[in-house]
């Protein structure tokens, strides 16, 4: 196993257990819950939100605003582990992506596309099968 492959299985199994995004990290305002069920901002694998089409200014500072949290929160995870915040971070997108994002939602892998989500599992980036 690679060392990277390593940090990431280690931030998996304890984004696994929960205990990586709190609940002002994961909280969503009305706007952006709203955005996300239009398909305008949506979930990405590298652990943040993004916008994905059009939006408000409203919007966009709230996803910023959210993002800084869960930002601090992968930066205190990381250096409670041992691991840099992007492998928390790609650790966390991983998990949302399989768990919580719902049918109708958009996402995006990488740099891709944004994709909608349909009624099959998200195909995950190949560092998301590390933890098995």
């Amino acid at each position: 196993m690679t060392r990277k492959a390593f940090f990431i299985a280690a931030a998996l199994g304890v984004v696994a257990t929960g205990l990586v995004l709190s609940a002002p990290a994961r909280a969503q305002s009305g706007v952006v819950a709203a955005a996300m069920a239009s398909g305008a901002v949506g979930e990405q694998s590298d652990g943040y939100l993004g916008i994905a089409g059009s939006v408000g200014a409203d919007v966009r500072a709230e996803v910023e605003a959210i993002n800084i949290k869960r930002r601090a929160a992968y930066t205190d995870l990381a250096s409670k582990r041992g691991v840099t915040v992007a492998d928390v971070a790609a650790a966390t997108g991983c998990q949302t992506l399989s768990n919580r994002v719902k049918t109708g939602q958009v996402y995006r892998i990488g740099s891709g596309a944004w994709q909608t989500k349909g009624a099959a599992p998200i195909a995950l980036p190949s560092y998301c099968a590390t933890a098995g």
